[in-house]
């Protein structure tokens, strides 16, 4: 009898709690109409736009006899690249301290005739380096700002990398087109096999990829002294979504 208790209480469990059941089953798989098949697609969505931001590296690199030296001239001609970037109407909230270096200058080693080293290398010096990353959001005034910022001091300059700044709609744009070439892939592959989309079973974002730089570009920006000829182009933003479908005949 004791065996008989055991045996059935999973049974007992079972009866008394049928969403248990009911789980289990919903796990296995979408439920399909009879003579259906499920088919799984994936594809990409892209929206190309013109950006509307620019993000650059600048600063400057200097040297000295000391390390205090290099600082001491580091710093002063960052505080004249800050005050370029504020006249050029960049706000504070757009310049930010990305890198700070110090770094020793080392001499050539001392060498005898058969090659020998003698001496090594000695400091000979320090290099210093600041660097800003800055968001430059009048794109027509860009080249304008490099010029100016060279023209105060700045002796590094790299980048730019083209932004959208609110990329919300652009995504949304990109999972709008994604979703359509899935349907359509999967009209293509329902025609081949004689059969027809029913439903859309389940949808999944596979991931999102940030804004690339379109190779095809604007015309430089210029006027009648032209400075840095700058060309923004368009930025894609990519999507991909994998897409269930039940087909039927």
């Amino acid at each position: 009898m004791q065996f008989v208790k055991y045996a059935l209480a999973p049974l007992a469990l079972a009866l008394a709690l049928p969403g248990v059941a009911m789980a289990h089953d919903a796990q296995s798989g979408p439920v399909l109409g009879a003579g259906s098949t499920l088919l799984t697609v994936s594809a990409e969505g892209r929206s190309a736009r013109s950006p509307d931001l620019a993000v650059f590296s600048a600063g400057v690199t200097t040297q000295g006899k000391t390390a205090s030296e290099a600082m001491s001239a580091n710093a002063a001609a960052m505080t004249k690249v800050f005050a370029q970037l504020k006249k050029a109407g960049i706000a504070d909230k757009d310049v930010q301290t990305s890198t700070i270096n110090l770094n020793p200058i080392y001499g050539q080693p001392v060498v005898d005739e058969r090659g020998q080293v003698v001496r090594e290398a000695l400091i000979i010096g320090y290099q210093a380096m600041n660097l800003v990353s800055v968001k430059q959001r009048d794109l027509k005034g860009f080249g304008k700002v490099l010029d100016a910022l060279v023209a105060s001091g700045a002796n590094q300059i790299s980048g730019p990398g083209f932004e959208i700044e609110n990329a919300a709609a652009a995504q949304d744009e990109a999972r709008v087109n994604a979703m359509k070439a899935a349907r359509a892939r999967a009209d293509l592959y329902a025609s081949a096999a004689g059969l027809r989309v029913v439903r859309v079973v389940s949808i999944s974002e596979g991931g999102y990829n940030p804004p690339m730089l379109v190779m095809y570009a604007k015309a430089p920006i210029v006027d009648a002294r032209p400075p840095q000829p700058i060309a923004p182009g368009q930025v894609e933003t990519t999507m991909s979504v994998s897409v269930q479908y039940e087909l039927a005949p």
